[in-house]
């Protein structure tokens, strides 16, 4: 197998298009929890200029939704023919088990991430779509997701130290550590536990314990520290910081597809 060589480092995008609000408010958030990088998107122009930068993503089109079934047909047609975003691979997403339609699809327009009937019970649902993406290689080589917070005011961080509590803001996070930065240099040394730290991830708050991994200095001179979870963190908890990362994540992306945050 030539995996080093031909899976993608940062895995895919994933993009439901005109989701049933089941499969937004479900689905969706599974998918996040097993760490794929989901997106939901309600312009399926605006999404068409979008996946001309991000031309190895994956689309699950909801053809019951929003548009006619000739539309939802020239849309597909029209990502699966264009130069520009000929290698996004497209999925569909039906409540109707419509032989005519799965043909569609399937054989005439010859869809690389199949038919999904919607009316399956929601275990089996994320199942077959974790089977797909599986096989699409949607998750590349990185195991854990990451978001990016710098310059944002409120993703912060507290610890105790010495009977004092000390201030920070994340640099990014993912569900197994964070990096930070304090307006003091705390002088925290490698491989020493942070027993009490507080998270505030936007309207979210958490309490985790971690291990100081270690210390690197950014430019201008800033010290970063990287702090990583405890291994015996409660798994609500690694839940809330999946959530909030596919919620900043789609944030970022709604600024791209020109459309209200969708969280």
């Amino acid at each position: 197998m030539g995996e080093d060589k031909n899976t993608p480092v940062l895995g895919k995008k994933i993009f439901f298009l005109h989701p049933s609000a089941f499969v937004q408010n479900e689905i969706v958030a599974e998918l996040a929890q097993l760490e794929h990088e989901v997106y939901i998107a309600r312009d399926e122009d605006k999404l068409a200029k979008v996946l001309r930068a991000y031309p190895d993503s994956i689309v699950f089109c909801n053809v019951d939704e929003t548009l006619s079934s000739q539309k939802w047909e020239v849309w597909v047609r029209k990502i699966m023919g264009e130069e520009a975003t000929r290698t996004v691979s497209i999925g569909v997403l039906s409540n109707a088990n419509n032989d005519e339609v799965r043909r569609l699809y399937l054989n005439t327009l010859g869809v690389s991430c199949g038919f999904v009937s919607v009316k399956a019970e929601k275990n089996q649902l994320i199942k077959t779509l974790s089977e797909i993406l599986k096989a699409a290689e949607a998750k590349g080589r990185r195991k854990y997701l990451r978001a990016d917070t710098r310059n944002e005011a409120l993703t912060t961080l507290n610890l105790s130290l010495d009977g004092r509590f000390i201030n920070g803001d994340i640099q990014d996070i993912s569900v197994v550590g964070l990096s930070c930065v304090f307006e003091r240099d705390p002088e925290l040394e490698k491989n020493s536990v942070v027993a009490d730290v507080q998270l505030k991830l936007q309207s979210t708050l958490v309490k985790i314990a971690g291990i100081v991994f270690g210390s690197r200095t950014d430019v201008g001179g800033v010290k970063v520290y990287v702090i990583v979870f405890a291994p015996k963190t409660d798994p609500s908890v690694r839940a809330k910081i999946r959530a909030f990362i596919q919620k900043h994540l789609q944030a970022k992306m709604d600024v791209e597809l020109g459309q209200k945050t969708s969280c």
